[in-house]
């Protein structure tokens, strides 16, 4: 059954908008005329799925409110909620007007008769392959309120390990484009201020002060065409990482980089790996899971490496031999899938490799961080020194000749 969008009039004569599902318009009109108010307009809710193409849509649920609305909507489900009743709780609480329109066309959809991992669908762009495999496995296990608990603290995990880690790249980060920007502009105005005082004497200027404001010069006349240059590399390089092969191939060589590989290497893997672990533990089939795992993998060196894994997997080679083939991989990873085979706990021990994985890659990013530190202080220093030592040398110099 569709939602609707009503604008309306209250008996006081306030205005009042809400949804409301409908088999039609005129039906819809009907059903707001029951609630005791006079329709103004009626809209269709937009269905989402239409604006896909749309490059430039906001998505609806960014991953932090994508985790909680899944942890609610775990919450409802465990405690003996039907879905679409679940769902109507969700909208009716929702304060964004774009999440309470996407419910109802949930609600609408499942009302229709369709399953909810199938209702999800029609939003792919919010809810990704493995959010609706992990679904659709838990409505035919039975289990979707535990399974849907899995999903939320798989998001919340995966959000925690990101931010964790963009957290601890972020000063350095800030540190150095503060200093390009104070570079620049001691390079560009104050040198240059200060450097025509001694130019006009027509003495010889020491050899780092003519070195500065060579730079200085070459800066202030280049400048902008060197900005314009580093924009149009960015701006090539994002649309050549659009072909598949150059893709691979830059991808590949990012691993190849001594810490960024590191920390790519590790946190893809432990990504694959919680991915794969809650897959498993849902009840997706081995090659359906590796398949979406495979597809969460933003390197797409790593993630050529997980397909052919999957076709091994396939042709009857166990998951763990197949994860040692592959080199990209951290060799912990399939260790720990071919102890879970053994055993017969190969979710937990995959979970287990994802939390420790994502723990070194942790420890990695932190001490990172606090080596970059010192460091860009003390280069920033050295800079300034050397400008510094520009400015005064010619001022040593003044006063020899004065004496």
């Amino acid at each position: 059954m569709p939602a609707y969008k009503y604008e309306a009039l209250t008996e006081a004569g306030r205005q009042s908008s809400g949804l409301i599902e409908a088999d039609n318009p005129r039906a819809a009109r009907a059903a707001v005329r029951a609630l005791g108010l006079t329709p103004l307009s009626i809209d269709t809710v937009q269905q989402h799925g239409a604006q896909e193409g749309s490059r430039f849509t906001r998505r609806v649920f960014n991953p932090t409110a994508l985790a909680v609305w899944t942890r609610q909507l775990a919450g409802l489900v465990g405690s003996g909620l039907p879905i679409e009743r679940a769902l109507t709780a969700l909208a009716e609480e929702s304060e964004d007007t774009r999440q309470r329109e996407l419910i109802s066309q949930l609600k609408a959809e499942v009302n229709a008769g369709s399953a909810f991992a199938r209702a999800l669908a029609s939003a792919p762009r919010e809810f990704d392959d493995v959010y609706r495999g992990v679904v659709a496995a838990g409505e035919q296990s039975g289990a979707l309120g535990q399974v849907l608990e899995k999903l939320a603290d798989d998001l919340e995990e995966r959000q925690d390990l990101k931010a964790k880690v963009v957290g601890a790249m972020a000063y350095p980060a800030i540190v150095s484009l503060i200093s390009v920007f104070i570079i620049i502009f001691l390079v560009t105005y104050v040198v240059p201020q200060i450097a025509t005082v001694f130019t006009s004497s027509k003495r010889t200027l020491p050899a780092l002060t003519v070195a500065m404001l060579a730079i200085s010069d070459f800066v202030r006349a280049w400048g902008w065409a060197m900005l314009a240059g580093l924009i149009a590399a960015g701006v090539g390089l994002r649309y050549a990482l659009k072909a598949p092969a150059f893709r691979l191939r830059f991808d590949a060589g990012v691993l190849g980089l001594p810490l960024l590989g590191r920390l790519t290497r590790g946190y893809n893997a432990a990504r694959f790996a919680g991915t794969l672990a809650m897959l498993a533990a849902s009840g997706v089939p081995i090659l359906k899971a590796l398949q979406a795992a495979a597809e969460t993998l933003s390197n797409r060196a790593m993630q050529a490496d997980a397909l052919d894994a999957l076709v091994m997997v396939r042709e009857g080679a166990p998951l763990g031999s197949a994860l040692a083939g592959k080199k990209r991989f951290p060799g912990i990873l399939a260790m720990f899938a071919r102890l879970g085979e053994q055993t017969g706990e190969l979710p937990d021990m995959l979970g287990r490799a994802a939390k420790q994985l994502g723990t070194e890659v942790q420890r990695r990013a932190m001490a990172a961080a606090t080596l970059l530190e010192p460091l860009l202080i003390v280069a920033m220093g050295a800079v300034v020194l050397l400008i510094v030592l520009a400015v005064l040398l010619p001022i040593i110099q003044l006063n020899t000749w004065v004496r």
